[in-house]
Parts: structure tokens; C-alpha cells; sequence
């Protein structure tokens, strides 16, 4: 029996031509065999469905009745995942194999470290802001500026080497699979965001390390839901989430 080094995590919903691009990409990772790739598809209605068990049989496909928001979708697959590493990964990311590589060596070779990720960068090449301070009430409002301030840690993403911010985006995520059976699923109550921070602070009081790895990137052809329409019922939901984040912390 094959021992599954990375197991995928890919959630999509409406989001055929991001996963068409996202999956063409993993080509060479699909080919090998210390890989899975769990897809759960959130409720999609563009041929999501049948584009996948057409073109991609051997991937494993969950498939939801409506959108159950992004941590539900996640958990699903990461309950099925037998891979060392759990790798979330949103469906509109294009990956490199020498980010992949580079991410699973750095986890190979850093024991403490329990959940790392790579540079994100728009399909322009500017750098997106894919690790961040812990995200209360002024920091959001900051990204929702055109012109916002410089990015806390913009030295540390200009330079190579790696560091620890408070949380990396849930966009692309290594987890260690020692985090996911010391803290478990993450936090569904939690429909659309910051599930990703709160997962990246429960590993740390757990004892364990968040790296951002600046020296290899990824493109994010980020869709930014909330951002484009924040008072759509996503938008909402997003509120709803950031309140209850905060409740849970005690701190804005």
C-alpha cells in the first residue's frame, strides 16, 4: 500500500474555470503516487460536477447540495484525508512544483513547524497580502482600501527567509497532520472567513509554529467576494463570522 505524503484539500463553488486552471497546474502532482486530491464541491451549478467525474475520475468528489460555507466544505475532506500533510489549497490558485517541493521540504526538515505557506501572487505578479496580523476591526477596514498602509510585514515578504506572522490566508495551507489530530476541524460556525486565522491560533497555543515561506510563489487569481460586494448576503455572512471571531477571542 502507497503512504500518501500530501493530501489536497480543494473546495470550489461556481468556480469551474479557477478549477480548470488550478488542475492543469497539478498535473505533475497528480501523477504521483504519494498524493491524493479530495474535492468538496459546495453546491455548484456550472458543470462543476460533471467536469470532474468526466476529466478527473481518480479524484475523490464530495458533493453538497447548497453552499454549507468554507470551514463545513474543508472539514469534510480533511475528516477523509490520509496524507502527512493536509494541503488547502482555494480552488483559484495556480501553483509551481518548486513551491509545492520547497514547502514540503521545509516541513520535512522543521518539525516544530505546524502549518506553513508561500508567497501568493496576482496573475500580474504583484505580491498579495497572504500572511497578516490578527484581523481586528482597523486592520479589515484598512483592506478595504485601495490605498492602504504598508503591509505589516512587507520587509519580511520582500526578503527569503522565513518568518512567523500571526495567521497565513487559508488560500494555501500546509498543515501537519499531528495539528489536525491535536486541534481538529476547523471551526464551521465560521461561514466565510477568518476561519483561517483562527485555525493558524489554535496551532499556535497548541504548541506549534505558522511559517510563511517567501523564497518560492504561487498565483492567486483571488476572487475577493466580500470585497467586491460587501453587503451581499456573503458580505453578511462575513460579518457575521468576523463578530463571532471576536467574541471568541475577546478581542477586536
Amino acid at each position: 500500500m502507497n503512504t500518501i505524503k500530501v493530501s489536497y484539500i480543494i473546495i470550489t463553488w461556481n468556480g469551474l474555470n479557477y478549477l480548470r486552471r488550478l488542475l492543469n497546474s497539478m498535473s505533475s502532482q497528480l501523477q504521483r503516487e504519494d498524493v491524493e486530491v479530495i474535492i468538496t464541491d459546495n453546491g455548484s451549478t456550472d458543470g462543476t460536477i460533471e467536469f470532474l467525474q468526466n476529466d478527473y475520475p481518480s479524484i475523490r468528489l464530495i458533493c453538497l447540495q447548497r453552499n454549507m460555507g468554507v470551514a463545513y466544505a474543508r472539514n469534510l475532506s480533511m475528516r477523509q484525508a490520509k496524507g502527512k500533510y493536509l494541503f488547502i489549497l482555494d480552488n483559484d490558485i495556480q501553483i509551481t512544483d518548486e513551491s509545492v517541493t520547497a514547502m514540503e521540504q521545509f516541513m520535512d526538515n522543521h518539525p516544530k513547524a505546524g502549518i506553513c505557506g508561500c508567497k501568493l501572487l496576482y496573475p500580474d505578479g504583484a505580491p498579495q497580502l497572504s500572511c497578516k496580523p490578527y484581523p481586528g476591526i482597523i486592520e479589515k477596514l484598512r483592506s478595504f482600501r485601495a490605498s492602504s498602509s504598508t503591509p505589516t510585514y512587507e520587509k519580511q515578504m520582500n526578503g527569503s527567509a522565513p518568518f512567523e506572522p500571526v495567521y497565513i490566508i487559508g488560500a494555501c495551507q500546509m498543515i501537519r497532520r499531528e495539528v489536525y489530530d491535536a486541534i481538529g476541524d476547523l471551526d464551521d460556525t465560521i461561514f466565510y472567513g477568518p476561519e483561517d486565522c483562527d485555525y493558524c491560533l489554535r496551532a499556535r497555543q497548541a504548541g506549534w509554529q505558522v511559517i510563511y515561506i517567501p523564497s518560492v510563489a504561487m498565483y492567486h487569481h483571488c476572487q475577493r467576494r466580500t470585497h467586491t460586494k460587501p453587503f451581499s448576503k456573503l458580505g453578511w455572512l462575513h460579518i457575521k463570522a468576523l463578530m463571532y471571531f471576536y467574541w471568541k477571542y475577546k478581542k477586536i
